[in-house]
């Protein structure tokens, strides 16, 4: 499952960086074709971003990178003590 994530994300990102091309290099009369390839261009960005977190979730909690540095639960200041 995870190589299928990694391949979408490759596919999302490489949609997000030609339709991003083609928006910006439209030329500016053309108002239809410069949305569609915006809103593909968005699209891809949404897509690619979820799939990176998705893989960096999925790193983390296999022990191949290291987790983020977190303060532990006991160390946490609590609202209900403080005034």
């Amino acid at each position: 499952m995870n190589k299928l994530i990694a391949i979408l994300n490759v596919v999302a990102w490489s949609g997000f960086w030609a339709f991003g091309y083609l928006a910006l290099s439209a030329d500016s009369a053309n108002t239809t074709q410069i949305m569609v390839a915006g809103l593909l261009a968005v699209a891809g960005a949404a897509v690619g971003l979820f799939t990176y977190l998705q893989l960096v979730r999925h790193s983390e909690a296999s022990g191949y990178a290291k987790p983020r540095n977190r303060v532990p639960e006991h160390l946490r200041e609590t609202d209900e003590g403080v005034t």
